[in-house]
């Protein structure tokens, strides 16, 4: 008897489960998305965050490739004009604790392109290798009942019509209405938990200018810690010779979506290094603001019943403020778990496979969650957010001490790469050696400057026409 399997969503998180699926024995994939998807490395509808900074960590990228063998999904990327970063050297990081020192030794790398540039190569990587069928459809619920989902109901103009399935994977994105569809099916009770720093992004892009090909990633972070608004911003190499500059700021720091208060907001953070770039560049575009930022968690692992035939993966299940940078890496994560799950099952149709899949899934996202949510709630008006108890003030107390030694401690410094990097759990910054770093401290005194080098001051100076 044939398999089908429904996937909702053609995003990173649906095209990397319908691979999942094949690989896993599925006879027919099929993908449903309400867009129409570009042809080329293109900003969609469906991807709010689409058009601001992105950055896909070493760990997930690791999972996509193991959900992707032998396809070379690295190099594609970088053939693409996508550019690695390593962490030790090519990037300027301005923390709450200070600058952060580079180091001429090898570390996690990351990489950065356009958010369109990542889905457009995965989507076209998993169309070489599976026979997957991709449809322009709009979900509009589920069927089969509370203990099994049969399929999912499509839109259609004369009427809604069904599709049939032995699995369907929710991969529909921040957007999703997996709760009211799960209602349908009598199954109330999901337990959300929203945490909102209302977040703003404003991001525009610039030509690279001559000479400043190699100029590192700079990054000016925001400061949870001084009780006023987040705000930060980005300069990041994408790929067309092109800089993406993003800058976000919480509830009452917001960016403006004006060019010349673009520039400004750029110029009045704690250091004005992304101004100064950006003033001598060429802009490409408008500046483009975006509000749908906000953390939020939906605790499908916790429900008392959950349906046999049914998965939630991605943002989904768990979307995390774009400003740590860990979206695409825990959509990967989940990924890999429905196919190891899928293979320890032995088969679509093993009881209880659907609410492993969704508690690995979940298991997987708390990480970010905790990083994220444990910066968020310390900006003013949050919503959502419940006061730092005395656990949280330790665990800050401690991060805080952890990053100030990094910014001179290359012991310090690898915890926090390893980390950021997902390729670690948060746990690895309680082992000895970390902790003993962290009470070392730096053996070098904090930079009050950026770490240049410097050719790369003479690409400032050139660039500057700020007259800061």
């Amino acid at each position: 008897m044939s398999r089908r399997a429904v996937v909702i969503g053609a995003g990173l998180a649906g095209m990397l489960a319908a691979a999942v699926l094949w690989s896993a024995g599925a006879d027919e994939v099929i993908v449903l998305d309400r867009d129409e998807l570009p042809d080329g490395p293109e900003h969609r509808k469906g991807l709010p965050q689409g058009r601001h900074a992105h950055l896909l960590m070493a760990g997930g990228l690791d999972a996509m490739e193991e959900l992707l063998p032998g396809a070379g999904l690295r190099e594609r990327l970088l053939a693409a004009g996508a550019h690695e970063i390593p962490l030790s050297s090519g990037v300027l990081a301005l923390t709450p604790e200070g600058w952060l020192r580079r180091w001429r030794r090898e570390g996690p790398a990351m990489v950065t392109c356009s958010r369109a540039l990542v889905d457009w190569v995965v989507r076209t990587t998993v169309r070489e290798q599976v026979p997957v069928e991709v449809r322009r459809a709009a979900v509009v619920g589920l069927t089969g009942s509370a203990g099994r989902v049969r399929g999912v109901r499509i839109a259609a103009p004369g009427g809604d019509t069904d599709l049939e399935a032995d699995l369907v994977v929710d991969a529909s994105g921040r957007g999703t209405r997996v709760t009211g569809w799960l209602d349908g099916l009598g199954l109330t009770g999901v337990r959300e938990r929203a945490v909102d720093s209302g977040l703003v992004n404003a991001s525009r892009v610039y030509r690279v200018p001559d000479g400043a090909e190699r100029f590192p990633l700079t990054v000016v972070q925001a400061n949870p810690y001084v009780s006023r608004p987040a705000r930060s911003a980005m300069v990041m190499p994408i790929e067309g010779g092109r800089w993406l500059v993003s800058c976000g700021g919480s509830r009452g720091g917001e960016p403006p979506a004006d060019p010349a208060g673009f520039l400004r907001y750029t110029l009045e953070l704690p250091d004005p290094i992304v101004g100064r770039l950006i003033s001598g560049a060429e802009p490409l575009s408008d500046v483009h603001l975006s509000r749908s930022t906000s953390n939020v968690r939906r605790y499908l692992e916790r429900m008392p019943r959950w349906p046999e035939g049914f998965v939630v993966l991605g943002d989904a299940l768990a979307t995390f403020n774009p400003a740590y940078g860990h979206g695409m890496s825990v959509a990967a994560f989940g990924a890999r778990v429905l196919g190891r799950e899928l293979g320890r099952a032995g088969g679509f149709g093993a009881p209880g496979l659907a609410r492993r899949v969704v508690r690995g899934a979940a298991r997987a996202a708390d990480a970010a969650w905790s990083m994220a949510v444990s910066q968020d709630v310390l900006y003013p008006d949050v919503r959502g957010g419940t006061p730092p108890g005395v656990g949280d003030r330790v665990m800050t107390a401690y991060t805080r001490r952890l990053t100030r030694a990094a910014t001179g401690s290359h012991a310090a410094a690898s915890v926090m790469w390893d980390v950021s990097s997902l390729r670690t759990p948060p746990t690895r910054m309680f082992r000895p050696s970390a902790m003993l770093a962290a009470l070392a401290g730096s053996p070098l005194p904090p930079s009050t400057e950026p770490p240049l080098t410097p050719g790369e001051r003479e690409v400032l100076r050139g660039l500057d026409r700020t007259g800061v």
